[in-house]
């Protein structure tokens, strides 16, 4: 299975820190609604239990609107609900160990900050990857700052898609044009919008126009 472009156009990361008395279930159909192209579930605190449920569920939901789902980092639940595929960071494993417990079907997404670390994740088999922070976010702590100019020659170093994370927002995505990236991976500017439909819409408008550009 392999990822078109299209489908990484605007790629949603879930987070509960913003449900507010709502479900992640509706959020992320609410995500789906707007527009969303990709779907990557991310759980860092449910049990195995509780994330293997959600993971049925949503899987689901994405089925029915025809958005792939991937999981983040868990391969063994991703195996287990039958994702379409799974991501992982450079301290997870490593892309050709997880195509060996995933088959050769399952989309893998890889994180890389670096050319070296992109040109490796391509060869051992990653379809695509996740570059960034982009700009300072508040999601992830750890997060290291990727400049425009290495996001730029990762673009041209690897035949597969990129999409840039971090910090990306309608008030900054214009500024992501012209760099090689096919798409963006967001979370707080879906999920912790006041209406996260209306925020898929409007953010997928404009990034349909940076990536012509």
């Amino acid at each position: 299975m392999k990822c078109a472009k299209e489908e990484l156009l605007l790629y949603a990361v879930t987070d509960r820190s913003w449900l507010k008395g709502d479900t992640l279930y509706h959020q992320v159909e609410q995500v789906l609604e707007g527009g969303a192209t990709f779907v990557q579930l991310r759980e860092k605190e449910l049990d195995e239990e509780q994330f293997l449920e959600e993971a049925k569920e949503i899987r689901k939901l994405c089925r029915k609107y025809g958005v792939p789902f991937v999981i983040n980092d868990n391969v063994r639940i991703a195996a287990e609900v039958d994702a379409d595929g799974v991501h992982v960071g450079q301290s997870d494993m490593e892309a050709g160990d997880v195509r060996a417990k995933l088959g050769p079907d399952k989309l893998i997404g890889v994180s890389a900050q670096t050319v070296e670390q992109a040109v490796q994740a391509e060869k051992r088999g990653a379809d695509y990857l996740g570059v960034g922070a982009v700009f300072p976010t508040g999601s992830k702590a750890d997060a290291v700052e990727v400049s425009r100019e290495t996001l730029e020659a990762i673009c041209r170093a690897v035949s597969i898609p990129v999409i840039a994370i971090g910090g990306i927002g309608q008030g900054n995505v214009m500024e992501l044009a012209g760099s090689g990236i096919c798409g963006i991976a967001v979370i707080s500017a879906l999920f912790a919008q006041p209406d996260i439909k209306k925020a898929a819409e409007d953010l997928k408008k404009l990034t349909e126009e940076m990536v012509k550009l």
